[in-house]
């Protein structure tokens, strides 16, 4: 693995040459020319008073053929030295057809028998000069590949290049991730030459001292935009974490959470304490089969509970992603983790005192989605595509999801209303009819805190028939987490608009971001029914099935958006297809917004 560009010293040569390379044997200088190789080729096969080539390049059956004759002549005209056509060119713009350079191909070829033995010349000192001008240019390119050769053999003996540990499973090394996620020549290390500092077990010898120790820190840029990064390296020691590795990374999460992004990405195994670092960020994606994150191995497991499970049933990628929920979304492999990544980056503020990103936008703000008129069935037990409606409403229908594999029945994720930076919730009535239950309670909480320590407007998009029933729900602590998200919405300060599409009962409907807990701008489609809970179980327990007629007199008064509006808990029942319209044109008079909450120390939040 090579290391970064840096200003200045030997190191900032070294790191030059070998980021010119590849990971075969051209990086060692192997490579002659036309082998692949950035490198030049061998010196032994040079002769040191061959000339600079003249014209264009290329022609290298026709070198052959020249060294095959015992002979070397520069291209272009030979300006008679060579004795061909037995004269040197005319001046002037007319050559004999032997010199033309567009015709160099039919030019006869001189042969050591042709050439005379000496040729008188015509320029004075020129010669001399060119010759002595030639043997500075050979030594140099000597000089050039021996250092190079010995440099690259260094930095593997570093184990600052690819490593088999890493290469045989198709893994970036450290630095090749740090730089595809970074922009190119942007990246400035910090704490390059730090070593270790354990003396025991015969780690103070000089073979098990490594410059950067085991991890890469330093900043860069991403689109233009700064950023601090540090990848760790697991072709030394694994990885493992040392008071040198510690001290490069630790910047101290705890402090910086709510006043930078955070973002770990886990391309490796991550187990024991380091798992903490991680789980203490905002957002932690995970590269699917090679990426594993537990608190004790499979080995420890199988020992304290007899168990038998993998390191991917433990703690893999599809663990996280659809049963806890630690990590927040899983990529393929390491090119397209990285790469996504730096898409999910241009949505985030950089700091809790920047305003929500806004980038250019090609999509008219007055934009009429007509097919959100017909999105929700009208059968209110039928099931639709939340997804449907947040991908007509924002910018481009570009929609950046977050764990959309955990807690399905509630959707959060990124997006752009007018090119500004939107966080969006909204009830997945196809999962659950959209119920919410414990990990949804949780899912949405954690992402609307995050966009409120941020800066960035909610959108919420409402179909929730109540909170899931069940001794499961109740014996797990419905009410406590139910809570959170409750207080999540009540606390946040950023603009926050909500539209009811169908359902809004009972204590859910308070839960998402009701006019109750401090809403902006809440608005309700034709479609909307917003009340203590649906007519069959309200009738049930009014009428004790006593009256024939009173679920449809029930639906006819109460299953619709009026009664809300009458009393003021939507500002306006909107036609769906004016939903982007509206939004956007509320968002420009939100953006000045300015909320205050009473001075404390911290909340309580129901944890």
């Amino acid at each position: 693995m090579s290391p970064p560009r840096r200003k200045g010293g030997k190191a900032a040569a070294f790191s030059r040459w070998s980021l010119r390379t590849g990971n075969s044997d051209e990086q060692s200088g192997r490579g002659g020319p036309g082998s692949g190789s950035a490198l030049p080729g061998p010196p032994a096969a040079v002769c040191p008073l061959r000339p600079a080539a003249v014209g264009q390049a290329g022609g290298g059956a026709g070198r052959a053929r020249r060294r095959s004759a015992g002979t070397w002549r520069p291209r272009g005209c030979c300006a008679g030295r060579c004795g061909c056509a037995g004269a040197a060119p005319p001046r002037g713009p007319a050559r004999p057809p032997c010199h033309s350079a567009s015709r160099r191909s039919a030019a006869p070829r001189c042969s050591a028998a042709a050439r005379p033995a000496s040729t008188p010349s015509t320029s004075g000192a020129a010669p001399t000069v060119s010759l002595i001008f030639r043997v500075w240019l050979a030594l140099g390119l000597f000089l050039m590949r021996i250092i190079t050769a010995q440099a690259i053999s260094s930095l593997r003996g570093l184990q600052l290049l690819n490593g088999p540990c890493v290469a045989d499973q198709g893994k970036l090394t450290a630095r090749e991730r740090i730089l595809l996620l970074l922009d190119p020549d942007s990246f400035d290390e910090y704490d390059m030459f730090v070593e270790h500092r354990c003396t025991d077990f015969g780690m103070d010898s000089s073979k098990n001292k490594y410059p950067g120790d085991s991890v890469v820190t330093g900043r860069g840029r991403i689109n233009g935009r700064l950023a601090y990064v540090f990848s760790q390296d697991f072709t030394v020691f694994g990885g493992s974490l040392s008071g040198a590795h510690a001290q490069k990374i630790c910047k101290r999460n705890v402090l910086c959470s709510g006043v930078i992004p955070q973002i770990s990405l886990i391309m490796g195994p991550c187990a024991g304490g380091a798992v903490y670092s991680p789980a203490l960020t905002d957002f932690t994606f995970m590269v699917k089969d090679t990426s594993y994150l537990f608190i004790t191995g499979p080995d420890v497991v199988k020992s304290v509970t007899n168990e038998d499970v993998t390191q991917e049933q433990l703690g893999g990628a599809k663990t996280h992603t659809t049963v806890s929920g630690v990590a927040h979304r899983a990529f393929e492999n390491d090119i397209d983790a990285l790469l996504n990544l730096r898409e999910f980056f241009n949505y985030l503020p950089l700091s809790n005192r920047d305003p929500a990103p806004v980038c250019e936008c090609h999509d008219p703000s007055d934009r009429l989605v007509p097919e959100l008129d017909t999105i929700v069935p009208s059968e209110s037990a039928k099931a639709y595509d939340m997804l449907d409606i947040i991908h007509s409403i924002v910018d481009e229908r570009e929609f950046f999801e977050i764990m959309p594999m955990y807690a399905r029945n509630i959707v959060v994720g990124f997006a752009r209303m007018n090119g500004r930076t939107v966080g969006i919730v909204g009830n997945q009535p196809k999962v659950a009819s959209g119920c919410l239950d414990i990990n949804s309670s949780v899912k949405g909480a954690r992402f609307v805190r995050f966009c409120d320590a941020f800066n960035i407007p909610l959108i919420t998009f409402v179909d929730v028939p109540g909170f899931l029933p069940g001794t499961a729900q109740e014996y797990g602590g419905i009410i406590r987490h139910g809570a959170k998200l409750l207080f999540a919405f009540a606390e946040a300060t950023v603009p926050k608009i909500t539209v009811v599409t169908r359902k809004a009962y009972g204590g859910a409907y308070d839960v998402m971001s009701s006019k109750h807990l401090r809403g902006d701008v809440n608005y309700a489609w034709p479609t909307a029914e917003v009340a203590v809970m649906g007519a069959k179980g309200a009738v049930q327990i009014i009428f004790r099935g006593k009256e024939a007629n009173a679920e449809e007199e029930y639906v006819e008064k109460f299953a619709n958006p009026f009664p809300a509006a009458v009393r003021g808990f939507v500002d306006d029942i909107i036609q769906p297809s004016s939903t982007r319209t509206r939004i956007c044109h509320d968002l420009d008079i939100l953006a000045s917004k300015s909320q205050s909450s009473p001075w404390k120390k911290h909340a309580n939040i129901p944890l």
